[in-house]
């Protein structure tokens, strides 16, 4: 039976890895070719890039490490109280994260990809901590998108002549739900820990041997926020480049207020795995940036290149760090 564990264990270890890998190559290869204008898409971002502006897709590249290295710092900030983890460690978790997240639904999979860098003993407690770095980025995501979906309201919505784009009519209960969501929400991620100490007593009630990690003090919630505010800015950033890369000049507020109301319509609308939403996020970039150009081949090209730099790129070097790491213990 000791042998059959191990065995198991060990395909476990040497198999499962190339399998992630394998099938995260399968499924960005379906998802692409379901698009009836993805070649037409990563063509004009290649030939864009092949010219005197090529330094912007560097750049977006160069922020997108920024990106995920201040969700690792996030999350070690975070995790202080159960484990000192080292920056690049929790760097290969938060890249083993988005690997295993690419494959399940609302990103769920992202802490069982975290866990693989967590000891074995923590890897319960490490659940809260997580769920706060989740719940910092929403945060951010509906309070900078009550402001932006603010601007976009006072756009001239009914004047397309074709029906493309998103109506007036929308934004009045939309502003008013986002902020409640954003206040709500606040309140409980600056009382995080009553929320903890709550379920802490009812895991006892319950006679569970698991404890969550309490005194999440004052100055990590905010560091944590603003950490996250500072990826949101990375996310602009991106954006107004790819944008000017492929020749449509969108000011800065055009792009926050753009993205902004994008990323509100990513938070609350469902989407089975970040590899099956580029057709989502095709659609809204459309209907959202139509009213600032044109240009919808434009709009397709930097949906397709925020997809395959921000989540897909990252995943692959996820999956590869999985290849090197023990998925079950020797024991």
């Amino acid at each position: 039976m000791v042998t059959l564990n191990k065995n198991i264990k060990l395909i476990g270890n040497y198999v499962a890895g190339p399998l992630i890998m394998g099938f995260l190559f399968y499924f960005v290869f379906r998802q692409l070719h379901k698009q009836p204008h993805w070649k037409d898409s990563l063509l004009q971002i290649l030939q864009a890039a092949t010219g005197k502006e090529q330094w912007k897709l560097y750049a977006v590249f160069l922020l997108m490490g920024f990106n995920w290295g201040i969700e690792a710092l996030k999350w070690k900030i975070s995790l202080q109280n159960i484990q000192r983890l080292g920056w690049w460690r929790a760097f290969k978790a938060i890249l083993a994260g988005t690997c295993i997240a690419s494959f399940t639904p609302n990103r769920v999979g992202e802490y069982m990809g975290r866990m693989l860098f967590v000891d074995p003993g923590n890897k319960l407690r490490s659940i809260a901590p997580t769920i706060l770095c989740s719940m910092s980025q929403t945060l951010v995501t509906l309070v900078l998108g009550t402001l932006g979906l603010s601007f976009y309201a006072r756009l001239p919505l009914g004047l397309d002549p074709d029906g493309i784009g998103l109506k007036a009519a929308y934004f009045p209960p939309a502003i008013i739900l986002t902020a409640l969501g954003a206040v709500l929400l606040g309140l409980v991620y600056f009382r995080f820990d009553p929320l903890v100490n709550w379920v802490n007593r009812w895991l006892k009630k319950k006679q569970k041997k698991i404890t969550l990690p309490e005194d999440f003090k004052m100055s990590s919630l905010s560091r944590i926020l603003v950490l996250s505010f500072l990826r949101y800015g990375i996310f602009i950033a991106q954006y107004f480049l790819l944008f000017s890369l492929v020749g449509i000049p969108l000011t800065t507020l055009q792009v926050f207020t753009g993205v902004s109301v994008m990323f509100v319509l990513m938070a609350i609308v469902p989407t089975l795995t970040f590899l099956t939403d580029l057709g989502f996020r095709w659609t809204a970039g459309i209907y959202i940036f139509t009213v600032f150009t044109q240009s919808t081949t434009g709009i397709l090209a930097v949906s397709l290149g925020i997809w395959l730099i921000n989540l897909i790129i990252p995943a692959l070097i996820g999956s590869l760090l999985i290849l090197r790491t023990k998925l079950f213990g020797s024991r």
